[in-house]
């Protein structure tokens, strides 16, 4: 059977692991803390798309034992890999998929954003020209 044709629920990485679906709600409860975002979006943003943790602790207002751990889920689920370079450790993002998703999680929350001040303002202004002249007409 094809993969595509697969139901998610089947696909496991290996015997004796967990479905897919088990898998990817883990990954989404590593995401889920505002450091770990920043702190990938500083990553993902950072010159040659690479930031020692001294990097980030610059920018972002949290104690030092507090970005290690985060730093340490999110390695510990794949999004980030770490490398010693002298006396710093220098992370990434372990595959460009992480960058794309953060992108796609802005553009989500964005246009919901949008939509609902949309919404606000015709509650609060009333409907708009075009919405008044297609009211008129009927």
């Amino acid at each position: 059977m094809p993969r595509g044709a697969e139901s998610e629920a089947a696909v496991r990485l290996a015997p004796g692991q967990e479905p897919l679906y088990e898998i990817k709600a883990n990954l989404f409860k590593a995401l889920a803390h505002p450091a770990r975002i920043r702190a990938l979006e500083l990553i993902r943003d950072a010159p040659g798309g690479s930031a020692t943790v001294a990097y980030l602790l610059a920018r972002i207002n949290i104690e030092a034992s507090h970005l290690s751990q985060h730093l340490r889920v999110l390695r510990r689920h794949g999004v980030v890999v770490s490398e010693r370079r002298a006396s710093n450790v220098v992370y990434s993002l372990a595959h460009p998929g992480v960058a794309a998703l953060l992108g796609i999680a802005r553009d989500f929350l964005l246009d919901g954003l949008e939509e609902a001040d949309a919404q606000r303002a015709e509650r609060l202004l009333g409907p708009g020209p075009a919405e008044q002249r297609a009211g008129d007409a009927r």
